[in-house]
């Protein structure tokens, strides 16, 4: 079996656009995680698109280049010749969806969630409207321009359809608020109040409504001067909060039965306990230490979803806590 794995972010869709070391690092980390990870299963062959302009370490994969500006053309071409496409992209301007309908139409199986379920998640306010009107825990969401949620602590600004913890602003105020809408194009930011707290993750495998919980991971995000930055993890560091977050996932899985495969959740544990900040129907950057967690090898789990219902895979799980860091941060901060 032919996998093409084509990573958005350096597999070419930048195309000679700028892209924070955060993401580059991330997709990378990606990248390298399931090549390895689908190479270790028999029978399976891997093919990685690759923009030489991005660093790239090693993989063992059949590595095609990308010419630049070319990205999509020759994605299309190694998309028909795969047996199956794994996409992995950011949901700005509709990427994962774009990359998923590349691949439909070239008639090949998509290794990820379908594109009802990719529409809704794209967008951080129709996800916490969806999910709030089935009673779901989340976090209050309007638009950036809309009269602003109650809150002691203040406010985060996000693009709706952003990726982790881009262009995410804290503003500590009514001031501030006012300050940065008067002086910032709102766009199609969401306004959230700032709920302190552990960050938290799930990844889960999903299929036709029902999930099974990997691992509850816990996210390193810092404040810097009025920036979030994402970190890294502990890829099952939250295991503790097992059993509060189970029935989460199982709601999520419901609501949204177009998610299959691998699928993350991003949560802020505040007072009032655990409330959904997101989901990310792709890989994300816990996958980089999930089957070190696991014991066990999480691209092959998805592939078992091809021919077998998920309830014939559950078994009990007893992740360990593994530390997943984004390199080239540091500089950066």
């Amino acid at each position: 079996m032919r996998i093409f794995v084509c990573e958005y972010v350096t597999g070419g869709g930048l195309e000679g656009h700028p892209a924070s070391a955060s993401l580059i690092a991330e997709g990378g980390m990606m990248v390298q995680a399931l090549a390895v990870d689908l190479a270790c299963i028999p029978g399976v062959q891997v093919v990685v698109a690759h923009d030489p302009a991005v660093a790239l370490g090693p993989l063992p994969a059949e590595v095609r280049a990308v010419e630049p500006n070319r990205a999509w053309r020759q994605w299309c071409k190694l998309a028909a010749e795969a047996d199956a496409v794994w996409p992995i992209a950011p949901e700005t301007d509709g990427a994962l969806e774009r990359l998923t309908e590349l691949a439909e139409r070239a008639g090949r199986p998509v290794l990820n969630s379908r594109l009802d379920a990719l529409a809704v998640a794209r967008s951080k306010l129709a996800t916490a409207r969806h999910l709030a009107s089935r009673g779901i825990p989340v976090v209050h969401s309007v638009g950036a321009h809309d009269d602003p949620p109650p809150s002691e602590a203040g406010w985060v600004v996000k693009p709706d359809d952003g990726a982790g913890c881009e262009n995410t602003i804290f503003l500590p105020d009514a001031p501030a608020l006012e300050r940065w809408r008067g002086t910032r194009p709102a766009g199609s930011a969401v306004l959230q109040p700032f709920v302190p707290g552990p960050a938290l993750s799930l990844s889960l495998l999903v299929q036709e409504g029902r999930a099974w919980l990997l691992a509850c991971n816990r996210q390193h995000v810092e404040n810097l001067s009025g920036r979030f930055v994402y970190r890294g993890g502990v890829v099952g560091g939250a295991e503790d909060r097992r059993t509060r977050l189970e029935p989460i996932a199982a709601q999520i899985a419901e609501a949204l039965p177009g998610l299959w495969g691998y699928v993350g959740v991003d949560l802020i544990e505040g007072p009032a306990g655990p409330a959904v900040l997101e989901i990310n129907p792709r890989l994300t950057t816990s996958y980089a230490g999930l089957g070190r967690s696991l014991g066990l090898n999480p691209a092959a789990l998805v592939l078992a979803l091809r021919d077998r219902g998920i309830g014939s895979l559950v078994r009990p799980l007893s992740p360990r806590p593994v530390e997943v860091a984004v390199p080239g941060l540091e500089a950066a901060a």
